[in-house]
This record gives structure tokens, sequence and C-alpha cells, in this order.
């Protein structure tokens, strides 16, 4: 079943259980829309109030933005699903002779490397997100400023999660070429976010 058709608990049961998938990489974006959804929940409660009408075009464009993540990370929740469906299909394909061990161990790599895809695209988001959380605490309404700064926890948890999607994949994959542009691409995404995280989390704290 789709994530959007599940409810919350069916979801938190199947992640219990037994079953390889959904796991951590849909947590991390599960996690990421979370902080997104809070970051629309403040400027909603922002927008349309005459005490904040002077920054309501700024609330409206990172509404906007919030709201784009928000839809794009439950997506990534399937993705994340499919890339294990994936390299799981490769590992069961036969090897018993020479030629059949040479294509499933192809086959394994390349879906591998898929299944890099959707926690990068899962950690990029969840940049994405944090970036939002301290301008919605700066112009956002006082009154919920607390969950900008769940919302930066949030977020800046889904990024390190996803981070870990990332390498424990790219553990198994054999082009070192393609390990290596990953890693510093993963590096460029993690610099300097839990920092960030933190001064977000002290601004929403000095504003309560």
């Amino acid at each position: 079943m789709a994530f959007a058709e599940q409810s919350l608990g069916s979801f938190l049961d199947d992640l219990a259980s037994s079953k390889p998938a959904p796991g951590g990489g849909s947590v991390a974006a599960l996690s990421g829309a979370l902080g997104a959804a809070l970051v629309s929940m403040v400027a909603n409660l922002t927008v349309g109030k005459e005490k904040f009408r002077n920054v309501e075009p700024e609330v409206k464009a990172l509404l906007a933005r919030s709201e784009d993540l928000r839809h794009r990370l439950l997506s990534y929740i399937e993705e994340d699903v499919a890339a294990f469906n994936g390299y799981s299909a490769a590992a069961k394909l036969p090897k018993d002779t020479d030629e059949q061990k040479a294509a499933r161990s192809a086959a394994i790599q390349k879906a591998l490397i898929n299944a890099v895809n959707p926690p990068m695209n899962i950690a990029k988001a969840c940049v994405e997100v944090l970036d939002l959380c301290w301008p919605i605490a700066e112009i956002g309404n006082v009154q919920a400023v607390s969950d900008a700064g769940v919302g930066a926890l949030m977020a800046e948890a889904g990024l390190r999660a996803a981070a870990l999607n990332v390498q424990i994949n790219l553990g198994w994959i054999k082009d070192a070429e393609f390990v290596a542009r990953k890693r510093k691409d993963l590096d460029a995404l993690l610099d300097g976010r839990p920092e960030k995280k933190e001064k977000t989390v002290q601004y929403v704290e000095s504003k309560m």
C-alpha cells in the first residue's frame, strides 16, 4: 500500500515488522516532510493576520516552498521503497553458473547505484526545509515560533538519517569514481547543517 493511503499506525506497524522496507530511508523522508509541514503551519498561522500584514508576501513565498517540499518528501518515501525492492529483486537472481553470477553481480551494482538517489534527494530536500526554518521563525507568528524550532530539528534529523542511507549503499558499490563523487556531494550537504540547526533552535528559544 502506498504511504499516502496508509494510516500512521499502519505505516508504523510495517516499519516495526520484519519487512526490510519501509526502513530508515522512509523515516528520513517522513522526518523532513514533518519539518516542512511545521513550516507550513507557522506560515498558515501568520497569513491573514493584521499584525503580520507587512511580511505576508514573504510568508506566502515560504509557504509555497514548504508545501512543495512536503509533497516531494512524501513522494521520496515511495521512491526509497521502490529502490530497495529493486535491490532485493537483483539479489534474488539465480547464481548457479558463472554467467548467472556475473549477471547477478552487475544487477546488484546497478540497483545499489539506483538506491543512492532517493536518500540523496531526501537529504537535499531536508537541507531546503532547514533553510526555511530560520526565516519563518523570524517573521512568522511568534505564538508558533516553537513549531519552527521543531521543524529545524526534524529537518536536520531527516538530513542525517538520509546521509546514513547514502553511506551504507556507497559501502557496497565498486565504482570508485561514483562513490567518491557522491561522498563529496554528501559532505557538501552536511557541511554546517548541525550548526545551522542549533542556531535556529537558539534563536527560537530567544523569542519564547
